[in-house]
């Protein structure tokens, strides 16, 4: 008798011990999963990289349209008289105000310093100012929370600690920054773009800004200019991770939060991530209304992230050709943080006192927080137009 064929053969016992075809195996639910994770990711890493080249395509070209049109903001500053340390601080100022970041205002002045348009002390004054005006966004995000959304008064509490402590510790720069740079204590320190990096800048944008010249008056070419800026730095927000999703387990460290130099280390990293002290700032509104950040502890975050965001202006020095524009970013950032520094670690008590108590006065009544808000608007104004 012919003997049946094995399993081997193509049959298999099924469970109710019926022979039948061998049946495909199910894939693994686990296995899918994991695979549609890795999609995510790289898609996901893939959409960052192309809003970071982007982003920094368009960087570029905006310093560029901005070093070549500068020359067309010369008459208007004129027509108002606005030149010198006092009118620059002013412009800086209102600047920053009026595009709710200080990053495009520094770079703006660099260019205006690399295009003949200002001398190196007034630029210097005007990335000085942009300092004081980069935390209006602060106040600016809280106010519309405390309208929108009928929430408590937190946001506008933040955005004038953050204010005030910009103004306390960068306007005692502008004095002693103005110092150094006549005194050539950082002179040595000029940092010129590498070869490699200057030829590409020549050979893909030079012929970008020349069409552009060609087509257009200097100021038509500025205001370009400031266009593309903006347009970049929207472009790196979306390169930027979501920092305020619970995978960055606050809640571990809030213990660890809660002491000035972790805050200070904090703000200093957030905002070399982000880069951008607008966005690294306003995170604190968020993290406050969550309780992962307390509002006194918030000083300390101020100050490390008004220092790290210097990276994209000194970077912004580097692509303009300019060793002297180095230098002056590089004062600013030393004479800021030593200034920083010692305030922190010598009377960081009292200052930090005076500053929140400041802060609840004019945050506390809508009166007090009208006149708080048509002081900082009024006196970077009056410098520029003075």
């Amino acid at each position: 008798m012919r003997s049946k064929p094995s399993d081997s053969a193509g049959q298999a016992v099924l469970g109710d011990g019926v022979a039948g075809v061998a049946l495909p195996k199910r894939a693994d639910p686990e296995s899918h999963v994991a695979r549609s994770a890795g999609w995510r990711t790289a898609l996901s890493a893939g959409r960052t990289a192309a809003y970071s080249l982007t982003g920094l395509f368009l960087f570029i070209l905006a310093l560029q349209l901005l070093k070549s049109g500068a020359g067309g903001l010369k008459p208007i500053l004129n027509a108002v008289s606005a030149n010198g340390v006092v009118n620059m601080l002013g412009f800086g100022w209102i600047g920053a105000y009026g595009v709710m970041s200080g990053s495009p205002v520094a770079a703006i002045s660099l260019s205006l310093f690399s295009g003949g348009t200002i001398s190196d002390i007034e630029s210097f004054a005007m990335i000085n100012g942009s300092r004081l005006g980069a935390s209006f966004i602060v106040l600016f995000v809280g106010f519309l929370q405390y309208v929108l959304h009928r929430r408590t008064a937190d946001g506008l509490f933040i955005g004038a600690v953050a204010l005030l402590t910009a103004f306390t510790l960068w306007l005692p720069v502008l004095p002693i920054g103005i110092v150094v740079l006549e005194s050539g204590w950082f002179d040595d320190v000029s940092v010129g773009a590498p070869g490699q990096l200057t030829s590409f800048i020549d050979v893909v944008y030079d012929p970008i800004v020349e069409e552009a010249s060609a087509l257009f008056p200097t100021l038509i070419i500025f205001g370009l200019g400031i266009a593309v800026l903006l347009t970049a730095f929207t472009i790196f927000d979306r390169a930027l991770p979501n920092l305020e999703q619970p995978s960055l387990r606050v809640e571990r460290i809030k213990e660890w939060l809660h002491h000035p130099l972790a805050m200070f280390a904090l703000g200093l990293a957030i905002t070399a991530m982000t880069l951008s002290v607008s966005i690294s700032l306003t995170l604190l509104i968020p993290l406050s209304l969550k309780g992962y950040v307390r509002r006194d502890n918030i000083i300390p975050y101020v100050m490390g992230a008004n220092i790290s965001t210097w990276v994209d202006t000194l970077v912004a020095a580097l692509l303009l050709e300019n060793p002297r524009a180095f230098t002056i970013v590089f004062t600013e950032m030393a004479v800021g943080s030593c200034v920083s520094l010692f305030v922190l670690l010598v009377v960081y008590k009292p200052y930090s006192a005076i500053i929140l108590s400041v802060a609840r006065q004019v945050t506390h009544t809508r009166r007090g927080f009208a006149l708080f808000l048509g002081a900082i608007l009024l006196v970077p104004l009056a410098l520029f137009l003075v």
